[in-house]
């Protein structure tokens, strides 16, 4: 009897504690719950399975040409920012691809506003106008992390966000047959093929967990040029003892080394990111790649 009057007298306290502060919030990972944060930036996002927010705010006015071939935008000029949430407090990164004279405008900008540089550099090799990449990390309030990094789009040229795309394009052939000898399929946007390959392990920066989707995954980019032929360049997230290995692979494969360094600081595992490029056909890139790739950790293969 007692524990029934207990029980009675305990949601009769729930009921009036709701009646005061109206109905608990919807969950963390709820695609509604992330419309302030777009609304800050100005820009809308799209969110993963995971739980993983990611807003992309590419550099579609760059006109970027490498070794004569130029570059779709969705190739190589993607600047992004990836925004997890839990129990604690949200996490974000991403990088943008600047010119160089918006670098330190932009370093100042996030610094202001709370969020932290964790690296500067190129990606590719050899193209006009030079294109250099800021990547960043940052915790705590969601909105004040928005606020940085639209302080920071602010001092850049990127032009406002495109609008819808419509329906999503049918897979070319060229896709097709690169996707065949890769082993792995993507999703085509803006005329370029994106695969990702996460890692198998979990991926810690300043104590947070970054998913695959928060750039953490080998990552790899396709466009069609000329004469049935394509380019390719990404990077894969590799460990130290994975590196001469994986760059052996790829040049054995006709395919250039543009950089190797990292993107993170305080990460755990310690991890170089390697850039590459490359020009040949479909199935030529996607047994290269696939070889190459072979010689690094994913959830597929857990071992060398």
């Amino acid at each position: 009897m007692l524990l029934r009057s207990l029980g009675i007298s305990l949601l009769t306290s729930a009921l009036i504690l709701l009646s005061i502060t109206g109905p608990l919030p919807p969950r963390a990972d709820a695609q509604s719950d992330w419309g302030a944060v777009s609304d800050v930036v100005g820009r809308k996002g799209e969110l993963n399975q995971a739980g993983v927010y990611r807003i992309s705010f590419p550099r579609s006015d760059l006109k970027v040409s490498v070794g004569g071939t130029p570059i779709k935008t969705g190739l190589a000029l993607g600047g992004w920012a990836a925004f997890r949430s839990d129990d604690n407090a949200t996490v974000v990164d991403g990088d943008f691809a600047l010119l160089p004279s918006e670098i330190n405008p932009v370093v100042t900008a996030l610094q202001s506003n709370g969020l932290a540089v964790t690296a500067l550099h190129n990606h590719l090799a050899g193209e006009t106008p030079q294109v250099m990449y800021l990547h960043f990390l940052g915790t705590g309030d969601a909105i004040a992390l928005a606020r940085g990094i639209r302080a920071a789009i602010a001092e850049t040229a990127t032009p406002p966000p495109a609008s819808s795309t419509g329906p999503t394009p049918e897979v070319p052939d060229w896709a097709r047959a690169l996707q065949q000898s890769f082993g792995h399929s993507g999703a085509i946007k803006g005329g370029v093929l994106s695969i990702g390959v996460p890692r198998p392990e979990d991926i810690h920066a300043d104590g947070v967990v970054l998913l695959p989707s928060m750039g953490m995954a080998h990552a790899f980019n396709f466009q069609e040029i000329d004469g049935g032929r394509v380019a390719t360049t990404g990077d894969f997230v590799l460990t130290d003892d994975e590196v001469n290995p994986v760059l052996r692979q790829l040049r054995a494969g006709g395919l250039g080394v543009t950089a190797i360094h990292n993107h993170l600081l305080h990460g755990m595992p310690s991890l170089i990111f390697m850039h590459f490029w490359g020009v040949g056909t479909p199935g030529q890139i996607g047994e290269a790649l696939r070889q190459a790739l072979a010689q690094a950790k994913t959830q597929h293969a857990k071992t060398h």
